[in-house]
């Protein structure tokens, strides 16, 4: 079964998001071994400089590597990255899974974002629109996105 991780940065709190991305878990249970994992955003003052924006992206960017697992293909969701519709999305699913790497591990980076370096050792950067949304519901996103591809690949009605 394949391994799939979601490395995200910042806590779910409220309920709503809490069960969108329990009911998502619960359904990819049955197409691959998924492990969500949250780290801590790192604290700011209610106006940082882009120097204490800077220094706390790193130290995310240090706590997301210690995270990894060994031959990861990460994907990194950023707003530079390429949107991709749902079908290609599923197609990098089915890509990765014919590919050497263990795990595949999507990246979520808090309010400020991912940090360079991170980014740079994605295997793909996806973006999920040009709006902006909270990170929090872009997980709840990812999750259905990720559903989507799995019933795509296997030739499922559920997408339209």
């Amino acid at each position: 079964m394949l391994s799939v991780h979601l490395i995200c940065v910042g806590k779910l709190k409220e309920k709503f998001y809490l069960e969108a991305c329990a009911e998502y878990v619960k359904r990819l249970s049955g197409y691959c071994k998924l492990q969500v994992v949250e780290l801590p955003e790192e604290r700011l003052p209610q106006n940082p400089s882009q120097g204490q924006i800077d220094a706390a992206l790193e130290k995310e960017a240090d706590a997301i590597r210690a995270k990894l697992p060994p031959s990861a293909s990460l994907v990194a969701l950023c707003v530079e990255g390429k949107l991709r519709s749902s079908e290609e999305v599923a197609r990098l699913l089915a890509d990765w899974s014919q590919n050497s790497a263990k795990h595949l591990v999507f990246l979520i980076g808090g309010s400020y974002g991912l940090h360079p370096s991170i980014k740079a050792q994605a295997w793909v950067k996806l973006s999920m629109s040009p709006m902006t949304f909270p990170h929090h519901l872009a997980r709840v996103m990812l999750l259905e996105q990720i559903y989507r591809g799995f019933k795509i690949n296997e030739g499922s009605s559920y997408h339209k």
